[in-house]
């Protein structure tokens, strides 16, 4: 692990000359006390749309923009939500959900009240096929929305559904948007919001550098904090723990070699937050492009990778190893793996299959952590013969590869180093991965039957064991198909300015709505 472990120094060095060049950057100085949070930003925006958007810098803005029914508290309090847009919301049968909007929400640009004819619009637009929105997913479980009165209506599901209040309502799919606004623009947008109702609105966006939220002067719920947010856009972690260290950001996702470090010594004035994760990170091997069609190949790279080896080298022993995609402490996480590392069961499986001499092409998104991680399961796959090509992309271009909309690339599309934010319910988790993900964000092409039969009956049932056992049980399918290679649900680390208090969500992204001061 010599070569590995210069190659992470080489990272740190590259991400120092990273925040040396932030720094030089127009605007980006030390963080304004007072007035302005400043916040690290881990990727640009492109699509605020909450039917069509990406996650990341999308998901925080999209929450000062934009409103949902109810909204979740900070993860470190637990599982919890309270009302947002809604005055009230209750269950009125096991199929039926009753809400009443708040009088006082308007949209910005003229459009006047927010109505519950717009959450019917907004609800049902994500569910329609034709929209073909990832996140139709979401309102699997919902029929239609009933509008009662201009602000009240009903939520018909076809089922009852627990996950529908807690990974549905108050995230992005569920996000509110104005029906008169969205069909005048032509029934969708990109960056540019034709309306909003939430407290704040975009003041200012310089791609790739930094976004400025200020607030909605419609607005007339309970004020934020600051009046003004800047988001300053830094991808690597390594870089925006320096650009936090020369006082650039208030507030900052650390990664594990950083926390390593600070763990030691912190910078000044500092509090460090760390807690269990449930991002979670694997290898998508397409098991649809013709080097993987022999199942014995794609089983020789699963006993090939030595997960243990990533976990030290890229996460400095600081990450634990995967089971799944279901992290611990859920319903549904695994004790174990079923094909654990065993470099020679890998080799003799590529003998058995008459395989020699393999190329591979490993796509990753080009942060330092990404690429190491790379590096580690190429020299792990070199010492059983087979060669990766590392190829890093930005993340503009990756999240294109496996998406069919974006060209034809999806179906020669070898392996891909993956990682999803996860939500609070095990059905979150493992949504991605149902045969109409397929050419969505299912990149392994993982098609199953079963797997899809066991998602419907774990959304109905609910009885905890009998959930534990059928979500076990897809993440089984999963392996089986040699489809994916677990590697973590990453530990969270970040780092605050002391008097600041940050509201996190269960997947790690912000509600910078509702940042306070100790």
């Amino acid at each position: 692990m010599t070569g590995l472990l210069m190659n992470r120094r080489h990272f740190l060095h590259t991400a120092a000359a990273a925040a040396g060049a932030l720094a030089l950057r127009p605007g980006l100085s030390y963080a304004v006390e007072g007035d302005t949070l400043v916040i690290r930003g881990a990727s640009d925006i492109e699509v605020l749309d909450p039917a069509f958007q990406n996650g990341l810098l999308e998901e925080e803005v999209g929450r000062a923009l934009f409103l949902s029914l109810n909204r979740l508290g900070d993860v470190r309090g637990g599982t919890k939500w309270d009302l947002y847009a809604a005055k009230e919301l209750k269950q009125l049968s096991p199929t039926e959900i009753g809400f009443e909007l708040h009088d006082w929400l308007e949209w910005t640009g003229g459009y006047g009240p927010v109505t519950a004819d717009d959450v019917k619009f907004s609800f049902e637009r994500v569910k329609d096929p034709a929209n073909a929105s990832a996140w139709a997913y979401a309102f699997d479980a919902m029929d239609k929305v009933e509008v009662t009165g201009e602000r009240t209506g009903v939520i018909k599901l076809t089922a009852p559904s627990a996950p529908f209040w807690l990974t549905t309502m108050p995230y992005y799919m569920g996000k509110i948007v104005c029906r008169k606004a969205l069909e005048k623009a032509g029934g969708k947008f990109t960056t540019e919001a034709p309306a909003t109702s939430g407290p704040y609105v975009i003041e200012k966006w310089t791609p790739k550098q930094n976004l400025t939220l200020a607030l909605n002067p419609g607005w007339r719920g309970p004020a934020p904090i600051f009046p003004k947010i800047r988001f300053e856009i830094v991808t690597d972690d390594e870089a925006a723990a320096l650009a936090y260290e020369s006082k650039a950001i208030d507030y900052a996702k650390i990664s594990l070699n950083t926390l390593a470090a600070y763990r030691d010594k912190l910078p000044e004035s500092t509090d460090l937050i760390e807690m269990d994760g449930n991002r979670f990170l694997w290898l998508a091997i397409n098991v649809n492009n013709e080097k993987f069609k022999d199942e014995r190949v794609r089983r020789a790279i699963q006993y090939a990778v030595d997960v243990e080896q990533i976990m030290q080298g890229s996460y400095s022993g600081l990450a634990k190893a995967a089971t799944g995609v279901i992290p611990p402490g859920m319903t549904g996480h695994r004790d174990a793996i079923l094909y654990p590392a065993d470099a020679a069961k890998a080799q003799a499986l590529l003998e058995e299959a008459g395989v020699s001499e393999l190329t591979v092409e490993l796509i990753c998104q080009n942060d330092k952590t990404s690429q190491l991680t790379c590096q580690i399961v190429q020299a792990l796959l070199g010492q059983i013969g087979v060669t990766v090509e590392i190829k890093a992309l930005d993340d503009g271009v990756y999240w294109t590869v496996g998406d069919k909309s974006s060209g034809d690339q999806w179906k020669t599309l070898e392996i891909a180093l993956m990682n999803f934010a996860g939500g609070v319910d095990p059905s979150e988790n493992l949504t991605w991965f149902r045969p109409s993900q397929i050419g969505v964000y299912n990149w392994s092409q993982f098609d199953s039957p079963d797997f899809e039969k066991l998602y419907q009956e774990g959304m109905a049932e609910t009885d905890p064991a009998k959930r534990d056992f059928i979500y076990k049980k897809m993440q089984d399918l999963m392996e089986e198909s040699g489809g994916f290679v677990f590697l973590t649900h990453e530990t969270f680390a970040a780092v605050a300015r002391k008097g600041l208090k940050p509201l996190i969500l269960a997947d790690g992204y912000l509600d910078v709505t509702r940042f306070a001061k100790a």
